[in-house]
């Protein structure tokens, strides 16, 4: 079977812009009459591209409007790199792979393209373009009329001329692209809509493109057959911070977002046919919601925690999970100090006296946190943290932690939570939101810390007995508290709130805001932004939660196989007795296991069948395959 040519237009298909309308830019910069001009310039592209006027014509009447010098031309070809559409980006190594069977045809200008065309391995007989003329004091006067893509129906002749062996394939965006296979000089045309989608030329092609990943899928060059990237759906509730909507649309995955949170059944509903599901803490992802989703391939917790989802049901689904365990530590470690400080200083009650024109200037009940103890119960990432900028202000730290952890600083471990609370002048926790942390702070604890003492709990709603801690602050056994998650939130903003705390004195109460600042929603989105993408494009599961983290690099020059599978005696012989029976050579090979799951990651040569690979989805025990170009 021979390869297809590809013949690739230029203009808002392998870059994001017009060529004349960004020399206009610059050639009009200091013009009076600008703005006219280049609205005349855009509306005879326009009318070109959609086939209401020749080409020729047209780019004999933008060129007379334009002005055009040499030092423009050079500007435009100083940039042209950045203006590389994103798909074409992402796809370089399609281009420096089959660079001999690749050309670019268009009714632009050579020394524009020709910078962009090096850069993707093409050879300069392979740019097939106009070329301009200057006069001696470099003012354009027009294009050679020798060449036939000066005029109408030249791009067909040229491809002609060129006597090309295999199917010839035509990607690009205007009407003089689709005149190519309409005048016979092209076996497919594909309509590229990355850019700009014109609905007469979408009319007349054989296929539409929204990036040239979904041309590459089509065609199955050189075996490339992973699903095009612009078809994966991602779904974003809770307002995930814009940051990482922009990484993975900016890596071709479409991505829709939603400002609330959805319940169970509403979820069910909006998972069909989404492949990507980004949550925060209050979007709960069951067993039965993860039964109706129909193709879910990955869900981020853009949090810390990810005890909303049902890692179990996930991994029986061969759904990795991902979530950003340190990017927000910092944020929440202030705002435990703060809240210390405030509480300590009784601040937040002489606010409220002041608003109320209350003037209470008294030292009695404020105290500094120098030379405190503190006691924090939890010491992973926040808490060990918390524990460092705590000696710093000059307070003592113990800690209390189920696992085994080492002490930073000064920091002494208690060998029980009881020992912990008779101590501690703060006690703050940090602990997971597992369910056998479920009221670990009750009525005995209160009643087992110092009187006075201050509490804080800025990890989870349910380790605290609300009840038990409103009775301690009513009778006084606490000397305050901030609390900034409970064990019922609303789903969104919009929603009431209620709670036992809700009106106390020396009590501050805050809407889970923990690691709600600018800089740690934008760490979070980058940091599960990236962990998606390195799953999604390469297999990597590193940091994944539910699945056996497997660190892996970029596929280079090979097709890796991806093989979820049930823990089970002999299923990697079986694959592997599958790859062989298949003709596949295998190039490297990794494989992962935790006490449920097995990951085998196989790369591959990339010629082959690709119905040898229906026995590897068939094996037994196989959760879940995909492939990777």
């Amino acid at each position: 079977m021979i390869s297809p040519v590809f013949i690739f237009d230029f203009d808002s298909t392998l870059v994001r812009i017009e060529t004349l309308e960004a020399l206009a830019d610059l050639a009009l910069k200091d013009a009076p009459d600008a703005a006219e001009r280049k609205a005349r310039i855009a509306a005879l592209t326009d009318d070109a591209m959609n086939g209401r006027i020749g080409f020729g014509e047209a780019l004999k009447q933008r060129l007379d409007l334009l002005a055009l010098r040499r030092e423009h031309v050079e500007a435009l070809t100083d940039r042209i790199l950045d203006e590389a559409t994103v798909s074409i980006r992402r796809n370089v190594d399609f281009f420096q792979r089959n660079a001999e069977r690749i050309y670019i045809l268009s009714g632009g200008f050579r020394e524009v393209i020709a910078p962009l065309a090096e850069r993707l391995g093409l050879a300069a007989d392979h740019v097939l373009a106009n070329d301009l003329i200057y006069d001696d004091e470099g003012r354009v006067t027009g294009v050679d009329t020798a060449n036939p893509l000066s005029r109408e129906n030249g791009k067909p002749e040229v491809i002609r001329a060129l006597n090309l062996e295999g199917p010839v394939v035509m990607v690009g965006d205007g009407w003089t692209d689709a005149e190519v296979k309409l005048n016979g000089a092209a076996d497919r045309f594909y309509a590229f809509t990355e850019i700009v989608s014109r609905p007469k030329v979408v009319e007349a092609a054989d296929a539409v493109a929204a990036s040239l990943d979904e041309v590459l899928y089509a065609e199955g060059v050189a075996g490339r057959w992973s699903y095009p990237r612009n078809r994966i759906r991602m779904l974003l509730l809770e307002n995930v911070h814009p940051a990482a909507v922009e990484r993975l649309e900016e890596a071709g995955y479409t991505v829709e977002t939603m400002k609330g949170a959805l319940d169970e059944d509403d979820l069910i509903e909006a998972i069909k046919g989404v492949h990507v599901l980004g949550i925060r803490s209050k979007t709960n992802v069951s067993r039965r919601v993860l039964d109706a989703a129909d193709r879910l391939m990955a869900v981020a917790a853009f949090c810390i925690g990810t005890n909303q989802v049902d890692l179990d049901a996930a991994a029986d689904k061969g759904v990795a999970v991902f979530n950003a365990p340190y990017s927000n530590t910092r944020s929440v470690v202030e705002l435990a100090i703060g809240m210390m400080i405030v509480l300590m200083r009784d601040v937040a009650d002489k606010s409220r006296e002041m608003h109320k024109g209350r003037w209470n200037k008294s030292a009695t009940g404020s105290r500094e946190v120098r030379g405190k103890t503190l006691g924090i119960v939890g010491y992973g990432a926040i808490g060990s943290q918390l524990s460092v900028l705590a000696e710093n202000l000059g307070m003592r730290v113990l800690f209390y932690d189920l696992s085994e952890r080492l002490a930073l600083g000064n920091a002494r471990r208690m060998r029980s939570l009881d020992a912990l609370l008779a101590e501690a002048d703060v006690v703050t926790m940090h602990v997971d939101g597992r369910k056998d942390n479920t009221a670990i702070i009750g009525a005995d604890q209160f009643a087992k810390m110092k009187p006075g003492a201050l509490f804080l709990n800025l990890s989870r709603g349910h380790v605290v007995d609300v009840d038990a801690m409103a009775a301690a602050l009513k009778s006084g056994r606490l000397g305050g508290a901030a609390v900034d998650v409970f064990p019922e939130e609303p789903r969104t903003n919009a929603d009431p709130f209620d709670s036992p705390l809700v009106g106390l004195d020396k009590t501050i109460l805050t809407p889970h805001i923990g690691g709600s600042t600018e800089e740690a929603q934008e760490a979070i989105a980058e940091f599960a932004a990236e962990r998606l993408l390195g799953y999604l494009n390469r297999g990597d599961t590193t940091f994944c939660v539910n699945l056996p983290n497997v660190q892996l690099a970029e596929v280079t020059r090979a097709h890796r196989l991806l093989h979820i599978h049930r823990n089970q005696p002999g299923v990697l012989a079986e694959l592997n007795r599958a790859l062989s029976d298949a003709g596949l050579n295998i190039l490297g090979q990794h494989l992962k296991t935790d006490e449920r799951t097995g990951y085998v990651i196989t790369d591959v040569d990339r010629d082959y069948d690709r119905e040898a690979l229906t026995a590897l989805k068939q094996l037994p025990g196989t959760i879940r395959f995909r492939r990777l170009h």
